[in-house]
């Protein structure tokens, strides 16, 4: 029996980003900066559109559909109700709503549900896009101990498909204040 071959990446792979959309992975309370860069990068280089999508990890998948939008359901059978859920996607869309008021090129929202890498490669297949945009890990002690125990979802993007990813720092380190870093 053969082994199973993964396609890799190469020059025939490549999606033009003019005519094409870019996937933009957001969450909650992320800072503006990922949807206003993604913004940015659509426009300058004439991507068709932005496709913002949040991958609720507490979700699985039933069904994934041509257009890159999923049904999903709660994976915890006994959740109260959809309240919760609601409020999330509320909070999303008005948050996107302000933030890419003046954004010179259309954007759509979708709500994917499970392991946010494979939701976002999903998507980007369904829509044919050139590339993802993402956010750095938000700040905080927390934050760096749930990206060392899942992994950073730039960085599996960037070893599991073929797409290009431009990944947004959130937050810098300044190597002047560590004992380790300055000249």
């Amino acid at each position: 029996m053969a082994p199973h071959e993964v396609p890799q990446p190469s020059p025939s792979r490549m999606v033009p980003l003019a005519g094409h959309p870019l996937v933009v992975g957001i969450v909650p309370g992320q800072p503006e900066l990922v949807a206003l860069t993604a913004a940015q990068w659509a426009r300058s280089a004439g991507a068709s559109a932005l496709y913002l999508a949040y991958a609720d990890p507490g979700r699985y998948t039933r069904e994934e559909y041509p257009d890159g939008t999923v049904w999903h359901e709660d994976l915890d059978p006994d959740a109260p109700d959809q309240d919760a859920w609601r409020a999330r996607q509320a909070e999303i869309e008005a948050f996107l709503v302000e933030v890419l008021a003046d954004a010179g090129v259309p954007w759509h929202v979708r709500y994917l549900a499970g392991r946010a890498d494979r939701a976002l490669t999903h998507l980007a297949r369904a829509v044919d896009a050139a590339g993802f945009v993402v956010g750095t890990r938000a700040p905080g002690a927390g934050a760096r101990m749930r990206e060392f125990v899942e992994g950073s979802v730039a960085l599996r993007l960037s070893h599991h498909q073929h797409r290009p990813v431009l990944v947004v720092p959130l937050q810098v380190v300044d190597w002047q204040a560590h004992p380790w870093g300055g000249r």
